[in-house]
């Protein structure tokens, strides 16, 4: 059984189904290439981070080419996710992955602060005492969400996407009595006033796509 697993959630890299809050800024392509961006550095992340195993779970399914070449560039697992929405694919991504490793780690792709150094903090809290352990999100959620050994029910009946995701997910710990640990919240990028962030943190994630938005 490995000691910890490294879980990434993602979705295909469609134009108008991909970060469609900046599509105002970076019009539909330059939405969706942002994200694929995204994808690649929180993969290059996770894998700089020499936790365990990284798995890349995919929806709306594994077949998109962009998977396809993410599973092959970076040497890594692909897997669906499954559930009606996102505390059930949560849910069963951690539950899965609980079969096979002592302790898990989750994340999204749009928080490209969460580097090498957070994750492994995040992965010793759970070896010490913590039976969870969260990166805050500025907005209210959180960026990512690790367990150890077990799966607690604290995903359901949330408004996810809303800004009382992680105050409703502190209420559920505490009605479980489970402990667990939070680090310093980071920013996701989620509105063009985010794109203006990322521009001063990680230029490099922007370059060309300006030119993008008039693509037909």
């Amino acid at each position: 059984m490995s000691e910890t697993t490294l879980h990434v959630f993602a979705r295909a890299p469609v134009p108008g189904q991909a970060k469609t809050r900046l599509i105002s800024a970076l019009g539909a392509h330059g939405a969706a290439e942002l994200h694929a961006r995204l994808v690649r550095h929180t993969l290059e992340n996770a894998l700089s981070a020499n936790i365990g195993r990284v798995t890349l779970w995919c929806a709306p399914d594994i077949h998109h080419p962009f998977f396809e070449q993410c599973a092959h560039e970076f040497g890594i697992t692909l897997r669906a996710q499954q559930g009606a929405d996102l505390g059930q694919r949560m849910a069963h991504a951690l539950a899965f992955c609980m079969h096979d490793s002592k302790c898990a780690l989750l994340i999204g792709t749009d928080c490209p602060m969460l580097d090498p150094a957070v994750l492994r903090c995040a992965a010793d809290a759970l070896k010490k005492d913590a039976a969870v352990v969260f990166v805050p999100a500025e907005d209210g959620g959180y960026a990512l969400i690790g367990v150890r050994e077990r799966v607690p029910a604290i995903f359901d009946g949330i408004a996810w996407g809303s800004d009382t995701v992680m105050a409703h997910t502190r209420n559920l710990l505490r009605s479980q009595s489970l402990d667990w640990h939070e680090l310093s919240p980071l920013a996701d990028i989620d509105t063009p006033n985010d794109v203006q962030r990322l521009h001063q943190t990680h230029p490099d994630l922007l370059n060309g796509l300006i030119n993008l938005e008039m693509t037909p």
